[in-house]
């Protein structure tokens, strides 16, 4: 027997160009009517950035501890803020997609895979420029490290992640509006549960454990190791990378098979 997420990834590259025009569709309609049109998507990242800079590293100039991968807070919050929001808005887009699609699903044959990888990708398209940028602009403050080549694996990892996740939570809430209630609260509550507002040697010894239960605490530490120490991710983030990554594409599969021939009827 076949399995469905291979199934599902097949359908995606042998429609990759319909994905495409979906994607750009997506991306424009968010800022259909604006003047600013699509660039707005981007200004709203960078002013976040430039916020926390002036604020917390310029005007305030608030330092952290010693253990911490960098004095400077604006300049620790930029790295795992930026990776949190792009995580979150992956995440509650793919969600939501299929619910939002239910009318279209309902009346054509399409895929149903085609718009949480919509969703995902047109996020992606928003924040993934966004990181990619931090690592140039963090790049001279360790002379050109190395180190900087493994941002790029490491979006495209965080893309596969969000993707995985949000296509899982689409069925969940396809079968159970409540899920998405409940997955708002705990992104809301993520960044307190991972080391992106705090360093993670402020967390107890003992309890830092919990903070590999939040997926992204593996980006967040391999973002802060490039962008503020100038050093390669530690074998045990690529190792939770890798686990987070298959523990959901099985959750997504045994999820598809069950889900496959009602789907459609719960949107």
């Amino acid at each position: 027997m076949s399995s469905p997420l291979v199934d599902d990834a097949r359908t995606l590259w042998r429609l990759r160009s319909l994905v495409r025009v979906l994607t750009r569709r997506e991306l424009v309609a968010r800022f259909a009517g604006a003047a600013g049109g699509v660039l707005w998507a981007w200004v709203q990242p960078l002013l976040t950035i430039a916020s926390y800079y002036l604020v917390f590293d310029i005007v305030f100039a608030m330092r952290m501890g010693e253990n911490a991968p960098t004095q400077r807070v604006g300049t620790y919050l930029i790295v795992g803020m930026m990776a949190w929001t792009a995580f979150a808005d992956a995440v509650q887009r793919g969600m939501s997609s299929l619910v939002d699609a239910g009318g279209i699903l309902q009346k054509n044959p399409l895929p149903p895979v085609l718009f949480p990888t919509r969703a995902v990708l047109a996020s992606a398209l928003v924040y993934a420029p966004m990181l990619l940028l931090l690592a140039l602009g963090y790049w001279p403050l360790h002379q050109g490290s190395p180190a900087v080549l493994a941002m790029l694996p490491m979006v495209l990892l965080q893309i596969a992640l969000a993707w995985l996740l949000g296509y899982l939570l689409s069925i969940l809430m396809a079968a159970l509006r409540d899920v998405a209630q409940v997955v708002a609260f705990m992104l809301s509550v993520g960044p307190f549960l991972a080391p992106v507002l705090f360093p993670i040697t402020l967390f107890p010894e003992g309890w830092r454990w919990l903070l590999w239960l939040n997926p992204m605490t593996a980006w967040v530490l391999g973002y802060q190791a490039v962008l503020l120490k100038g050093a390669w991710p530690p074998a045990e983030v690529w190792l939770a990378m890798g686990v987070w990554l298959v523990v959901l594409g099985l959750a997504l599969d045994v999820a598809l098979r069950r889900s496959r021939e009602q789907l459609v009827d719960w949107l």
